[in-house]
């Protein structure tokens, strides 16, 4: 199996050591092909990137594409799409090629690379890595029991979907999260679904989607997890940094949000298991899902302190 990891980074000079120490710390038997997008950027990212490399020389393989933008393409979509689109033509000769997007601030355990070829293995084409937050910028504790509270709402809707639609291909116990952040994809899928659509926002899902509707199977093992930071002030618009001031900002008011109740989602998992008895069901989920109504947010979350 041929991996490259393709991050998109802007003004990311501070943050990219982290993440390239990370990489060479990796248990990945060989050294790791990693293929960097720099886009608009000002600050000394490629000289970093340097440093990185001769300090790592026999565990990094790194290429680097840059690219300024236009305002209007200066964008999550287009700076993805440069570093994924170039870590293809990297990998575009191997016959098991993959494609690991991350972020440039994030810190992946040493075990990442690894437990994602044992997904890919087990028959998943897509693998999607639990989002946790860094340990060493913890989060206040209110913001903390918000964020551990959806984690539990999130685990129950899971559960639910075992129980009534279980995948072969992603088993309990799973996680939930399929971000650039941490998204493994096969070469072969990302062509066939036309590779990062360029969207200011929610590029990373979008690609997910596509990929689903031409019957990707996607995974969410246990032990795949990536730490990134929880900053408030990041590169791309409605990336993390805007989900982290949001839950920063209802942590605050102290109010209870509203989710879906259960059984919401014993009745989608019930649609899902009767449209995937077909035989193109698989594919046919992704493409109707998006289309039906919105699910009523109807239930308190149980927030503890």
């Amino acid at each position: 199996m041929t991996l490259c990891v393709c991050v998109p980074a802007r003004n990311e000079a501070e943050r990219l050591p982290v993440l390239l120490d990370a990489l060479a710390a990796q248990d990945w038997p060989t050294p790791v092909m990693v293929s960097i997008g720099i886009n608009n950027t000002t600050d000394n990212s490629l000289n970093v990137i340097g440093a990185a490399q001769r300090r790592h020389g026999d565990r990094l393989d790194i290429a680097v594409v840059t690219a300024d933008f236009a305002p209007e393409l200066a964008h999550a979509g287009s700076a993805r799409r440069l570093a994924m689109d170039a870590g293809l033509a990297r990998i575009i000769m191997a016959v098991d090629g993959v494609l690991i997007s991350t972020d440039a601030d994030s810190r992946p355990p040493a075990d990442w690379l690894r437990n994602i070829a044992a997904a890919l293995d087990r028959g998943a084409d897509l693998v999607g890595g639990r989002i946790d937050i860094d340990g060493q910028e913890p989060l206040p504790p209110p913001v903390l029991a918000l964020r551990a509270a959806w984690d539990g709402y999130w685990s129950a809707v899971r559960a639910i979907e075992d129980a009534i639609d279980p995948l072969p291909w992603d088993p309990a116990p799973r996680h939930g999260d399929h971000t650039g952040a941490s998204l493994a994809i096969r070469a072969e899928v990302y062509r066939a679904c036309g590779g990062v659509p360029l969207l200011a926002t929610g590029e990373d899902l979008a690609l997910v989607m596509a990929a689903l509707a031409i019957g990707a199977r996607l995974a969410h093992p246990a032990d795949v997890r990536i730490a990134v930071s929880p900053r408030l002030e990041g590169r791309a618009q409605g990336g993390m940094a805007s989900a982290m001031q949001q839950l920063y900002k209802v942590a605050e008011d102290g109010g209870r949000p509203l989710a879906p109740a259960f059984d919401h989602w014993r009745a989608r998992a019930m649609w899902r298991k009767r449209l995937r008895a077909r035989a193109d069901g698989h594919a046919l989920i992704a493409r109707h899902e998006p289309l039906l109504p919105p699910m009523p947010h109807d239930m308190a979350l149980e927030v503890g302190t």
